[in-house]
């Protein structure tokens, strides 16, 4: 579309705007009627570790959705220089799982706990079998029934549990709903009817009612909407949390929130059966779309849903791309100690792609990037360790090279698993960070899971993008349609991109690279237990 066809439709409103709230940054998009992007913005946050536990206050959660759609607003002015009053449709997706907890009165009575967080083994250990299905630390139903394991007072209070994409559509709606992926991320759900459980959430208020609550867990949690359902519109009260200049109008309808796994499901074309993806930005995770359920249960592979309520196997590991950015600002450092003024993006650019040059094994290195626990290995906490034998050749191609595939190591683990039952992929979608040099992360995945890997020209956008089409979908699909035909048919008809088909050399040196990485995984529990927080 023109700069000018575009500017009439962000008038009209002829637009649909996504926000995703990552782990470390912010991003929005807005589409025009075409569902490319037609402008962006993004703010940079980070999580604190308060007292062990991984956390974002309230204030900081609201200033950044601000501060990231003032940033949207702005390069629309300057784009089309016209200001951005409304929209078509919204739609807000956030990192999943963790939880916040809300009393009767709407007070916070639990701070938002991210996923990151791996403080409740004992909890994910009853539940699981409690129900005979793999509940990971990180889902919110493991930090609430936690919580009443440790017996903190403040649940007889408790009104309403909720990740932090359903806070943020609660507060901009006044609607205590959320997507069907991401409920299926608070607690398992039923494909056929799209909404919990009913067997397991009987099980745990059986099991919780001697203790005396006066709620049950059904009225605890939002309820579960599929794509292109009714979740809303935006609220006078929630225009002025989303904007306070007063601009942006309210009245704006906002489908329903979904975690980064199924934003990312989207953004990649990955709904229908047999299709998936690799998110890789601070997290990185694989996420398959089922088209018959899983024989066995796997505790490394986790059963979610779609934003349609169909079944995905998910390959989570809670590290990837931040111990990469911290070494990147090392070399940025020295860079600059030598009088040279690179960006952090064009260092990391050059760094990546020196990767390529490095040996398929990384020259007998290994590198574990745990900033956080690691379940997939079998680690409740983390600390970033490089190793290498006398042998070991230390180059900067071999080092940028071990990075990018520590960040796909356990996802290595995870395909594993899936292949055990024969489970088959015809190809992958990557999106994220770790995507945006083109050649790099597509080639080095391509490698890890042996299938051929596409990377969009979108991929830089991730799950901010996936939300806005989410919310274009919700307007704008036709009775019946379903979001995997609007996908292929009304927005990748046009996006092919050419699969990379893994290279021989490369798959048998990250195998070899994997049996060191799990060979050396004693040295990695030894750094935790050794060097402890603080």
């Amino acid at each position: 579309m023109t700069t000018e066809e575009l500017r009439t439709a962000i008038v009209r409103g002829d637009t649909s705007l996504g926000m995703e709230l990552g782990s470390t940054r912010m991003k929005a998009v807005l589409i025009g009627p075409d569902h490319s992007p037609a402008a962006s913005g993004s703010f940079a946050w980070t999580s604190r570790c308060e007292n062990g536990v991984w956390t974002y206050s309230s204030e900081e959660i609201w200033a950044g959705v601000r501060a990231c759609f003032r940033a949207l607003a702005d390069d629309v002015l300057r784009r089309y220089q016209v200001p951005l009053t409304t929209a078509g449709s919204m739609g807000f997706s956030a990192m999943m799982h963790g939880g916040m907890l809300f009393g009767r009165d709407g007070s916070l009575l639990l701070p938002f706990r991210t996923w990151r967080n791996m403080i409740t083994p004992r909890a994910a250990d009853e539940m699981t079998e409690l129900f005979s299905f793999t509940i990971p630390q990180r889902w919110s139903i493991a930090h609430l029934y936690q919580a009443v394991l440790d017996r903190e007072p403040f649940l007889t209070e408790a009104d309403y549990f909720t990740t932090l994409a359903g806070y943020v559509h609660w507060k901009l709606t006044g609607r205590r709903v959320t997507g069907v992926g991401d409920a299926s991320g608070m607690f398992p759900v039923d494909s056929a009817t799209c909404n919990y459980r009913g067997d397991l959430l009987g099980a745990l208020d059986e099991k919780l009612a001697p203790l005396g609550y006066r709620w049950a867990l059904r009225d605890l949690l939002p309820a579960p909407l599929a794509a292109g359902e009714d979740a809303g519109v935006l609220t006078e009260e929630g225009a002025r949390l989303l904007d306070p200049t007063g601009v942006f109008r309210p009245g704006v309808p906002i489908c329903p929130p979904e975690g980064d796994a199924d934003a990312g499901l989207v953004a990649t074309n990955s709904v229908a059966p047999g299709t998936g993806n690799v998110s890789a930005g601070t997290s990185v995770f694989a996420v398959l779309v089922l088209d018959r359920p899983l024989k066995g249960r796997y505790p490394n592979v986790t059963l979610l849903a779609s934003p349609t309520g169909g079944d995905v196997a998910v390959m989570q590991g809670n590290n990837c791309t931040t111990e990469l950015n911290a070494w990147t600002g090392l070399f940025l450092d020295t860079a600059r100690l030598l009088g040279a003024e690179p960006t952090a993006e064009e260092l990391l650019t050059a760094l990546s792609r020196e990767a390529l040059a490095g040996e398929p094994d990384c020259g007998g290195l290994v590198l574990y990037n745990y900033l956080a626990g690691e379940p997939m290995t079998g680690l409740d906490d983390g600390r970033p360790v490089l190793l290498r034998g006398p042998e070991g050749r230390l180059t900067l191609a071999n080092l940028m090279r071990a990075h990018l595939y520590s960040a796909l190591a356990v996802m290595r683990l995870g395909m594993d698993n899936l292949r055990s039952e024969g489970v088959t992929v015809a190809r992958m979608l990557g999106h994220g960070g770790l995507f945006k040099t083109p050649g790099v992360g597509q080639r080095f995945l391509a490698a890890a899971l042996r299938v051929p890997v596409c990377v969009m020209e979108t991929a830089g956008e991730g799950g901010a993008w996936g939300m806005a089409l989410l919310a274009a979908y919700a307007r704008g699909h036709a009775p019946g349609e379903p979001l995997a035909d609007y996908l292929e048919t009304r927005v990748f008809s046009a996006l092919c991109p050419t699969p990379f088909v893994p290279l021989q050399e490369d798959v048998e040196g990250f195998t070899r690279y994997m049996e060191r990485y799990l060979r050396c995984l004693p040295v990695e529990r030894a750094a935790v237990e050794r060097l402890p927080h603080g």
